[in-house]
């Protein structure tokens, strides 16, 4: 046998304790690599079962090696290492044969629910979220702060540029600022008064990352549609998930008055009647049915709905018609003509409904 793997076995002898056949099979196994063998035998917890052979008192043709090198060298160095294995799998040996093995790496540890509502917190700690107080504000509800949204003078690099005036980043009309509450419960979350939602449900698993980045979600952005999101996470760990009832709260701030396609009239029309004016209507429409034809479905902002046959040449202003002869009160209250998903208004009212894609589409009426 060549001398360095006589020494390597003498070494690994001398800092493991373990029998020299043992030590001849870990080197073999590691390509005669002393360090990868000392890793795998204490890896696998080799050590457990050894017994520590004393040492010669004197040798003159041993090498003597001081008795804390053996139990520091490699063991701490491994219990160091140890903490930042933790989330790795466990570790398993596959002896292949006399002179070859695989070390294999199982599965990462799942989380538990607590320490996956610690990660949470941790990170957005991490990236400025702060500890607050209650707030006063139920969930979902408008916040009062709002974001500067105008203008200003971004001043000059140097002396000689001058001071120019930045207009503000307009907000769109339809953003709205919004408070959130999101609950942290024992076994998953829930978002102000909704259901639970589990924590290892893989379609929350975009949800949280943004959480524990720091970052609001974009489908609490979408919420917002543009305006600011403020949210508050609360610490339930301990607590199984309970649904919380919303509370009453009278309206006591401003507003805009918006359109809305509710029921907004009083008629007295007899159900004969609207009968008898959608008949009327409908034969009013003037088909050809030599051309191509498509039906459209209206629903009506008394609650109603209406289907009617049209040529794809026929004009959106033609569909307002049918409407107003279908519903004569509509004559003189003003309403506008929207589709649905997405929803859009049709303000140009010349386009026929092929140019506008409303072949079986449909449309809603809103009073304005």
């Amino acid at each position: 046998m060549a001398l360095p793997e006589q020494e390597a076995i003498r070494e690994f002898v001398t800092v493991t304790g373990a029998e020299e056949e043992r030590a001849r099979f870990y080197l073999e196994s590691a390509d005669w690599d002393l360090e990868l063998a000392l890793g795998s035998f204490f890896e696998e917890g080799g050590d457990d079962d050894v017994i520590t052979l004393p040492q010669p008192e004197s040798s003159t043709s041993s090498r003597t090696v001081p008795s804390d090198v053996r139990v520091t060298s490699f063991r701490d160095l491994w219990n160091e290492e140890k903490d930042d294995d933790d989330d790795e799998g466990q570790r398993f040996y596959a002896g292949g044969s006399e002179r070859s093995g695989q070390q294999i790496v199982g599965p990462p540890k799942k989380k538990n629910s607590n320490e996956v509502v610690e990660d949470l917190f941790k990170g957005a700690k991490e990236h400025g979220a702060v500890a607050v107080e209650r707030a006063g504000r139920g969930p979902g509800e408008s916040s009062k702060s709002k974001p500067f949204g105008g203008g200003g003078y971004r001043l000059g690099a140097t002396e000689a540029e001058q001071s120019a005036y930045v207009t503000g980043e307009r907000r769109p009309d339809t953003a709205q600022d919004v408070h959130v509450i999101l609950k942290l419960w024992k076994s998953g979350f829930s978002v102000d008064n909704g259901e639970q939602r589990n924590y290892t449900d893989p379609t929350n698993a975009q949800f949280l990352e943004a959480i524990r980045r720091g970052e609001i979600p974009l489908e609490l952005r979408r919420l917002a549609r543009g305006g600011q999101v403020n949210l508050d996470m609360e610490d339930h760990r301990d607590q199984d998930f309970v649904k919380s009832k919303a509370a009453f709260k009278a309206f006591g701030g401003e507003g805009q008055k918006l359109g809305s396609a509710t029921p907004q009239l009083v008629t007295t029309t007899t159900p004969a009647q609207q009968a008898e004016n959608e008949a009327k209507a409908s034969s009013s429409v003037n088909l050809s049915e030599s051309e191509q034809t498509t039906s459209i479905q209206i629903r009506l902002a008394d609650g109603g709905r209406l289907v009617q046959k049209f040529n794809l040449t026929h004009r959106i202003q033609d569909i307002r018609h049918f409407i107003i002869d279908a519903r004569p009160a509509l004559a003189y209250t003003p309403f506008v003509l929207m589709t649905t998903f997405p929803s859009e208004e049709l303000t140009n009212e010349d386009k026929t409904l092929k140019d506008a894609n409303l072949m079986n589409a449909v449309i809603v009426q809103r009073l304005k």
